[in-house]
């Protein structure tokens, strides 16, 4: 039997990030994001957690040598042209992603500071809060923080629609190169996410986006689906603004083709899957 020739390539995203054995958050949800967008998704597993959709029960670190293991085995193999960066629990850890961003010359990394789970449980140790600032923040293209994170970042609260655009300034002069503030955690009939960039001079562009509010307790993982969309998009060949702007219409129906799903007894997922798009393949 003649062989086929090897002539194309997926699209590769990675993610680095925690494990959700509810499969809504976490590696699972990116996983699934990266597969119903077209993507080849691998995974680096930061912590395991015993979790549902009620709560976390238990989390299990990773070694940072199996950490950097992972990494080391999946890029230099098969590559990434975008990376998810979640859950970050230590100082050890973060220190672990940076050297591997430097070492494989990753690009397109989208960084999700997870800190505090849906359903209250803190999920970072404080020290990694200033790793994260002073070693991922200068090598990312972007980052997703929910108000509650923003806060913890800013060490000052971020209560109202008119206090986005002064957080995510405060972000970017921390040494981001954009911020998309995601305002869902706000009251109100609409959800106000904040998108900001720095231009060529150095001053911050802002591009407010709006939609209205998704009625909906099924919100486990949106936070991880969404950053994995713009990785996505961004592996994909989309500008930043672009991926953002379709990763945000992605997860908007996601939610709502979930929102009338029963999955356990507390806040369910998301529906990943609800169009899935056929796998990217690009020529070698």
């Amino acid at each position: 039997m003649k062989a086929i020739p090897l002539t194309h390539q997926y699209v590769r995203v990675l993610t680095i990030a925690g494990s959700d054995s509810g499969g809504g958050a976490g590696i699972q949800a990116d996983l699934k994001t990266m597969a119903a967008l077209g993507c080849y998704g691998m995974s680096a597993i930061t912590a395991l957690t015993a979790q549902n959709t009620q709560g976390v029960c238990a989390i299990h670190a990773a070694p940072a040598e199996l950490l950097a293991a992972q990494i080391d085995a999946v890029v230099s193999d098969i590559g990434a042209q975008g990376v998810k960066i979640g859950m970050l629990h230590s100082a050890e850890i973060v220190h672990t992603v940076a050297q591997a961003i430097d070492r494989h010359q990753l690009a397109n990394i989208v960084l999700d500071p997870v800190m505090v789970s849906a359903t209250g449980a803190r999920l970072i140790e404080h020290s990694a809060v200033e790793a994260i600032v002073q070693e991922l923040f200068p090598r990312v293209a972007i980052i997703t923080p929910n108000i509650d994170e923003a806060a913890l970042l800013l060490r000052r609260s971020v209560d109202r629609v008119a206090d986005l655009a002064p957080a995510a300034r405060a972000l970017l002069d921390l040494g981001v190169g954009a911020v998309l503030l995601k305002g869902g955690h706000l009251q109100g009939e609409e959800v106000h996410d904040l998108l900001a960039c720095s231009n060529a001079s150095g001053e911050p562009v802002f591009h407010e986006m709006r939609a209205p509010r998704i009625a909906t307790q099924n919100l486990h993982g949106a936070g991880c689906t969404l950053s994995s969309a713009i990785a996505a998009h961004m592996a994909l060949g989309f500008t930043l603004t672009e991926s953002v702007e379709a990763a945000r219409s992605y997860v908007r129906e996601a939610l709502i083709s979930g929102a009338g799903v029963r999955t356990g007894a507390g806040v369910g997922p998301l529906d990943h899957g609800f169009a899935p798009l056929p796998t990217q393949k690009w020529p070698l």
